[in-house]
């Protein structure tokens, strides 16, 4: 399933300093966390769902690091810098999405840093009785990651920014659909405001679709938003998130043109209202669907596969001329209902259990 979780049109928005309920300040921790020993690092490695294809990589890396000194030293200033924003929203990444790309320590570093965060980020998981399903679920991401880079032919992180979300507890998977906790900051930003009541100051969950997660049927979205439902106010009190917003290709709307009514992609688009304003210009991001569906931007149209309607009707469109772009959505959360009552299902929308392609 094509996922837009890496690779955002807009940054996400966020007060300018709000803080959650977090660990100590790393100056009183006794040190920064240690990384594992060779044989530790496997099971580490394995906790965080990395392809086994990435290990003997990986414990290159942890034995470059123990051999050069500087090379530890750029290692350690960065997990001081991760460690310290462990439990914090909204402020910089504090790293680049390819960070390390030019060291000794190669493609392996970046992956290492959150294998080194791990132990934090549970941790303060754990403070705030976040379940360890939850916890695993979410930091998994980084064996995703990994897989998902190795598919478009490159090693290593393919966006190392994207995962200090996880790792400082901002966002979470909760079954088919990841929750990004954000604070709308400016009136004039597109999910302020635009198609629905949400505002400045607004709190706002931003969905991300992970890719190797399964179809996106009606039913998987509709668990997770109901999972959502419960956990942010259990688990964030102070947060009164009423609505969801995301962007991506998946709702650009001529989609509607080249698949099924009763697809899956179109059910998802049925549940958000647009958020963009009709005469802002909207900018081609053609490569944007074709990293996601096909993994490679640089082929030729004429040799990507045909096997499913989602590849097909991509290819058709831009071949007769078309251009593909990032919309997007806003899904409020209904006041007043029970916990289990599917979130933004539009009346009379087909039943929940059909299996069309994509």
């Amino acid at each position: 399933m094509p996922s837009r979780t890496p690779d955002l049109p807009y940054p996400p928005n966020a007060s300018e300093s709000a803080r959650l309920p977090r660990l100590p300040r790393l100056d009183r921790l006794p040190s920064l966390p240690p990384l594992p020993s060779d044989e530790e690092l496997v099971e580490a490695l394995r906790g965080l769902s990395v392809p086994f294809e990435d290990v003997n990589d990986l414990l290159a890396a942890r034995t470059r690091l123990d051999r050069d000194r500087g090379l530890r030293t750029f290692f350690e200033e960065m997990l001081h810098t991760q460690a310290a924003a462990v439990g914090t929203l909204g402020q910089p990444a504090g790293l680049d999405r390819d960070w390390a790309a030019g060291t000794s320590g190669g493609a392996g570093l970046a992956a290492l840093l959150f294998v080194a965060l791990a132990p934090l980020a549970r941790a303060h998981h754990r403070a705030l009785g976040i379940p360890a399903e939850v916890s695993g679920s979410t930091l998994a991401d980084l064996g995703r990651q990994l897989a998902v880079s190795r598919w478009r032919g490159r090693s290593g992180l393919g966006n190392t920014r994207w995962l200090t979300l996880h790792f400082r507890g901002e966002l979470f998977q909760l079954g088919r659909l990841q929750f990004q906790r954000t604070r709308l900051a400016a009136a004039d930003d597109p999910a302020a405001g635009a198609g629905g009541a949400d505002g400045a100051g607004a709190w706002s969950l931003q969905l991300h679709i992970p890719d190797h997660c399964g179809p996106l049927s009606p039913a998987a979205c509709d668990r997770s938003l109901d999972r959502a439902r419960a956990f942010f106010p259990r688990y964030f009190p102070g947060e009164p998130y009423r609505s969801c917003h995301i962007f991506s290709w998946l709702l650009d709307p001529q989609l509607a043109d080249h698949l099924p009514a009763g697809s899956n992609i179109i059910r998802f688009q049925r549940r958000f209202s647009p958020l963009e304003q009709p005469d802002r210009p909207s900018v081609p991001e053609d490569t944007n669907p074709l990293k996601f569906v096909f993994g490679d931007v640089e082929r030729p149209l004429d040799s990507l596969p045909r096997d499913t309607a989602v590849q097909r009707a991509l290819v058709d469109h831009l071949r007769a001329g078309g251009h593909w772009y990032v919309r997007g959505g806003r899904l409020p959360f209904p006041t007043g209902t029970p916990a289990g009552t599917p979130v933004g299902t539009p009346v009379g929308a087909p039943v929940a259990g059909q299996t069309p392609d994509q």
